[in-house]
């Protein structure tokens, strides 16, 4: 007798990561998406939550000042299956920081898979920004081209490192291509000599990620190397470099 499947588990919210002195009011939310993997529906592991906590305190001391609320997402399942993928996990946790908060802007963060949710869950009213780290994305000719048209409106930054062997960055810099068409406020970083997990020039990666977020939600003015690549024409503004020493003596 065939067994029937369990229900999949709720996906959920990570409790807020907040710092001392941070403004009493929440006025803006970032969305934690993490890696995973394909084809799976087992639960997501702790590790992939806890991964995403030293860069959860970094977004909250950075945004401190502006009333910045930072949450990791725990997906249903740790796989991007039919039904059950983190791009929905994404959209449903929009929602829940709308009931939470109130009307305040979203900037969802994701990192591999959770890149690609992020991109894709830019479609939520409540988003107004994507930050897109290392994002994998199918090869072209094995599905239908990833979504673009409804980052319209948005502003969308991905990063990638040039020596990333897990996810092609020549996959993500075809997106941006396409991306940067239906939304010029669109740009793309490449780490030179980075890998997947971005952890060689790991202070730069923060520093841009902190700039990119406080310039989106909060409408604070980009550090000029971020300002220079949205304004540049492709393929400049999408094979940016990110400069050894980004973030030491930012000067707006």
């Amino acid at each position: 007798m065939a067994q029937r499947a369990l229900p999949l588990p709720a996906a959920r919210l990570g409790r807020a990561v907040l710092t001392a002195g941070a403004a009493p009011e929440v006025s803006g939310v970032v969305l934690l998406l993490p890696d995973g993997g394909a084809d799976s529906r087992r639960r997501p592991s702790a590790l992939s939550y806890a991964a995403q906590l030293p860069l959860a305190r970094t977004l909250a001391r950075a945004g401190q000042d502006d009333g910045l609320a930072v949450h990791v997402v725990r997906y249903r399942t740790r796989g991007w299956n039919a039904g059950a993928d983190p791009a929905a996990d994404a959209h449903w946790a929009a929602d829940e920081v709308v009931r939470l908060y109130g009307d305040v802007p979203v900037c969802l963060v994701g990192h591999g898979m959770g890149g690609r949710a992020a991109l894709r869950g830019a479609r939520h009213d409540a988003v107004n920004s994507v930050l897109a780290m290392a994002p994998w994305l199918p090869e072209d000719g094995d599905q239908e081209p990833e979504p673009v048209k409804h980052l319209a409106g948005r502003r969308v930054l991905i990063v990638h490192g040039t020596n990333d062997a897990r996810t092609n960055p020549e996959l993500s810099y075809r997106l941006a291509e396409r991306a940067k068409k239906a939304n010029r406020d669109t740009c793309r970083f490449e780490v030179h000599s980075d890998g997947h997990a971005l952890r060689q020039h790991r202070s730069e990666v923060m520093a841009l990620a902190s700039d990119f977020i406080r310039g989106s939600l909060f409408a604070r003015s980009y550090a000029r190397p971020v300002a220079d690549a949205f304004a540049a024409p492709p393929p400049l503004g999408l094979r940016m470099p990110l400069a050894a020493g980004f973030g030491q003596s930012l000067r707006h």
